[in-house]
């Protein structure tokens, strides 16, 4: 096992807060292998990039030598975590969060090594709890404490409601900690409120408190610096700024390849296997102009698409890229049949029935301005007629390029 020092310092890269360091430092200096708990809540199955910082941070305690818990919240989402939100989650049934977590942890597994992961369930405890069990876990917290959270206390100043059960999630997340023992509970940074009522709450229940860690939430593909601070929203399957760790490795290149040159060391610091050193001389480079910076994305791209579906999937995906850079077609054409009536009918209306494009105005437009293949001859009239019959290759763009094989009726 690594010193306490050399662990802090892989531990602390990319982390929001910790509370508290001194007593981490000390816990590590023992020597002892620590308990780490993340806990998730299984509200949806799929997993995007987004949400594995945090599970990034557990598997450096992973190989750090320490337990790591994958907890899956079954209970506390059934009641719904309200962070955040103007209003009550909809509550969920048993079986759907059950659902969600197989598939979660399937993914999660890509990051965390499963025969060194302990899987718990807070119904395990929750469930077992009366009544009287749980009037006296809320009789150890006080409503102004719950008041100091933001979203509750914006709420209240506006006489929006407070539902009841939402101030007892925070207290159930927290009785999590109680019941596993834990050294370090790690939550995202909207999180820290709740993380830290666990803290409170273990030393009222004789135990010594845990330390909590928290990681920021990861901005999406559109985010930009601007005048030198980050800006842009969360990454969000919603906000359409994600990428899923189970989209193809084709898929996640194209678009880790847009992130902004200046965003792509934020996602580099929280996601890259890659050493802190060696993440700030590849940075030296880059600004000094003996590394381009598209080599830099690509090569973190490659890193991550490595982790999600193996060195073969990930060096084919560069090589695909680098042979369409070059002129070439790639070899997952999609086919898509554009029905017609009579003879036939015009590019514009074919990219809109094969879904190339959103609509018949941005066809038209980007025909007019020399942004449309057939078979690799540009055309400029929007009025081009496609017979029925006939097979097109089209492609669309000359950088971002896209393409399809067009059959006509």
């Amino acid at each position: 096992m690594k010193s306490a020092e050399e662990q802090l310092q892989l531990l602390c890269r990319g982390i929001v807060d910790l509370h508290v360091r001194k007593e981490l430092e000390e816990r590590l200096a023992t020597g002892e292998t620590l308990r780490i708990k993340a806990g998730f809540d299984p509200t949806r199955p799929d997993l995007h990039l987004g949400h594995t910082v945090l599970m990034e941070k557990m598997r450096q305690f992973q190989e750090l030598g320490h337990q790591v818990i994958f907890l899956i919240g079954d209970l506390t989402a059934m009641v719904g975590d309200p962070t955040g939100r103007n209003e009550a989650r909809p509550a969920l049934t048993r079986e759907e969060v059950h659902a969600a977590a197989e598939t979660y942890q399937e993914q999660a597994f890509k990051i965390l090594d499963r025969d060194k992961t302990e899987v718990r369930y807070n119904s395990e405890w929750l469930d077992e709890m009366g009544c009287l069990d749980l009037i006296q876990l809320g009789g150890r917290y006080t409503v102004a404490r719950m008041l100091e959270r933001d979203d509750f206390s914006k709420r209240f100043a506006e006489q929006r409601a407070i539902h009841v059960h939402e101030f007892m999630y925070p207290l159930l997340q927290a009785y999590d900690s109680v019941a596993l023992k834990c050294d370090v509970e790690l939550g995202g940074s909207d999180q820290l409120f709740n993380l830290l009522v666990g803290r409170d709450l273990m030393t009222k229940y004789g135990q010594a408190p845990q330390i909590v860690m928290t990681t920021p939430l990861l901005e999406g593909l559109d985010a930009r610096v601007v005048d030198g601070k980050l800006s842009g929203a969360k990454m969000s399957k919603s906000a359409d700024n994600y990428v899923g760790i189970d989209e193809a490795p084709k898929i996640m290149l194209d678009k880790l390849m847009l992130i902004d040159d200046l965003v792509i060391w934020r996602y580099m610091d929280l996601l890259s296997p890659r050493s802190t050193e060696e993440l700030r001389e590849t940075k030296a480079a880059a600004d000094a102009g003996t590394t381009d910076i598209r080599l830099v994305k690509e090569q973190f791209a490659q890193d991550i698409i490595t982790r999600y579906h193996g060195a073969d999937a990930a060096r084919g995906a560069v090589a695909e890229r680098h042979k369409v850079a070059d002129g070439g077609l790639p070899t997952d054409i999609a086919e898509i049949v554009v029905p017609c009536e009579d003879g036939g009918l015009t590019i514009t209306k074919a990219l809109v029935l094969a879904k190339m494009t959103k609509s018949g105005s941005e066809a038209r437009r980007l025909v007019t301005q020399g942004g449309v293949y057939l078979e690799e001859a540009r055309i400029t009239d929007p009025n081009h007629p496609l017979d029925k019959g006939t097979r097109h290759l089209v492609r669309l763009g000359s950088k971002k390029r896209r393409f399809a094989y067009l059959q006509i009726g």
